[in-house]
Formats: structure tokens, C-alpha cells, sequence
């Protein structure tokens, strides 16, 4: 029996320096990754990147277009998705009847959200783009981006939902709260912590993604700021997969001070994510 139980014991020793060691493997070839970038490109990260348009010399060349660009399409992909996204969760959870069909769904949405974005962007060229006839616009974008943040957003919102104790519910139906009273009075305020998370992590998603706005049009020079759903675009992962494939010098630097911008706007969405969280759940405790 000892020799059993210190063969465990020494087990477990052993595995916990496994998982250890590939965690700091991991962590340190992140930071690796993280200071090359910043070695080449923090001496361009200055309010001339910021405001300048796009050009053939690098040392001219900024994110002005492709930070609007960006931000437009996060916009717009927000206003589509959030809606149908929550309510499809909610409605799912709250309403829907658990049978086959209810499952098959589930399933389903719980596989759309780890298919591959270039899937949507194929699926987003031909419905949107060619289909409908939106062209390479910022809607096209939109749209197809929603689609692929979408089952996050219902994944998320049921999770959070069906976080919430069932005995709040039912303290609300005897109270004589109908059922869209309960769901708005009180499931919804007690799982906007873990809903609010999950729209982040999506957005935090949606800003990296190349290969789907590559797939239905987007430019990777666009000398103007667009002004509407139907104009043309870029975006800043666009813009640093252009000068990438450039052979300058000048211009690997500007990709990798883009990275850099692009980096800080995604831990902010997390930060922001992880602090609206905490917060939440401690007012909730109180």
C-alpha cells in the first residue's frame, strides 16, 4: 500500500513539472515573440503612423485608413451580431424545448464556433458579396464577420444563462412575474457578467481576422476613410498582411508596429473583459 501510494505520489510530482515546464515553454516563446516585435517596430509607433494614409515608402506610410476601416466593420459587425446572437441564446435557453431537434441545434452552433474563418469568408463571397451583390463593401465584411463571431455569442449567452440558480427563477414566478419579466428583471441581470464576456472574447476575435475579409474583397489600399456601409475598406490586418509581403525593409517594421496596435487593442478588450467580470460578480455577491 505505501509503495503504491508514493508511486502516485511521485506520479503526480512528476506531471505537475510536465505541466509546468510546457506552460513556461509556452509563455517564454510568446514573450520571445513579443519582444521581437517590439524591438522592430516601437521606434515607428508615433502620432505620423496614427494619422498618415498608406504609400509606397515606408517611412511615410501610417494606419489611418485601416484603424477607420477597422473600427467601422467592428462597428457594424457589433450591431448585426449582438442582437440576433443574444436573443438567439436566450431564446434557445429559456424557450426552446429540449428534444432532438433542440439538441441537433446545439450541437451544431457549439461546431460553427470552431470552423475554420476562411470557411466564412468562402460562405460570406458567396452569399453576400456575389448573391445579394454588396460587393467588396464594409456591410459584406460586416456581415460575414458576424456570422463567424455569432455562435460565440450564443454559446456564450447560454452558458451565462444557465449559470443562473433556478431557485431565482422561481422565487420571480411566485412572485406573479411572467416569464419575459423574470428573464429581463433577473436572469439577464445576473449572467450580464458572463455575457459581456463572451461578446468581447468575440470582438477580441474579430479584430485579428485576415483570411475571411481577404476571401470577400477587402482592399489593401484604400486612400480614403469610408463613409458608409457600402464603401469600400481595409483593416489593419489587411494592412499588416500587405507589408509583410513587401521585401523592404522599412516596410517589415511598419507590419510590426501595426502588430504592436494591434496587440494593445486586443489586451484592452480583454483586460476590459476580465475587469467588467470581476466587478460584476462582486456585485452580485453583495
Amino acid at each position: 500500500m505505501n509503495k503504491a501510494l508514493l508511486s502516485a505520489k511521485a506520479k503526480d510530482r512528476l506531471f505537475k513539472a510536465f505541466a509546468i515546464l510546457c506552460t513556461c515553454a509556452a509563455l517564454s516563446t510568446l514573450l520571445l515573440l513579443i519582444m521581437d516585435i517590439l524591438i522592430k517596430g516601437v521606434s515607428r509607433v508615433n502620432w505620423s503612423f496614427f494619422s498618415s494614409l498608406p504609400s509606397r515608402f515606408p517611412e511615410q506610410s501610417g494606419i489611418y485608413t485601416a484603424l477607420a476601416g477597422m473600427v467601422s466593420l467592428l462597428l457594424f459587425t457589433l450591431l448585426i451580431a449582438l442582437p440576433i446572437g443574444i436573443l438567439s441564446g436566450i431564446y434557445l435557453q429559456e424557450y426552446g424545448k429540449r428534444n432532438k431537434l433542440a439538441k441537433f441545434i446545439e450541437i451544431n452552433i457549439s461546431n460553427l464556433a470552431g470552423v475554420p474563418s476562411v470557411i466564412y469568408g468562402i460562405l460570406g463571397l458567396q452569399l453576400f458579396v456575389r448573391t445579394v451583390g454588396l460587393g467588396n463593401s464594409i456591410l459584406s465584411g460586416s456581415l460575414t464577420l458576424a456570422l463567424l463571431i455569432m455562435p460565440v455569442i450564443i454559446v456564450s449567452t447560454r452558458e451565462a444563462i444557465k449559470a443562473v440558480p433556478d431557485s431565482m427563477r422561481e422565487a420571480a414566478f411566485g412572485l406573479g412575474a411572467t416569464k419575459w419579466q423574470t428573464i429581463k428583471k433577473v436572469v439577464l441581470p445576473a449572467s450580464f457578467g458572463g455575457i459581456l464576456t463572451g461578446i468581447i472574447l468575440s470582438v477580441s476575435r474579430a479584430i485579428g481576422e485576415t483570411a475571411p475579409l481577404i476571401v470577400v474583397g477587402a482592399l489593401a489600399y484604400v486612400p480614403f476613410i469610408p463613409e458608409g456601409p457600402l464603401d469600400q475598406y481595409t483593416s489593419l490586418p489587411i494592412q499588416i498582411f500587405n507589408w509583410t509581403s513587401r521585401p523592404q525593409l522599412g516596410f517589415i517594421e511598419n507590419a510590426a508596429a501595426g502588430i504592436i496596435v494591434l496587440l494593445v487593442f486586443t489586451f484592452l478588450l480583454n483586460g476590459i473583459a476580465i475587469t467588467l467580470r470581476n466587478r460584476w460578480y462582486k456585485k452580485a455577491k453583495l
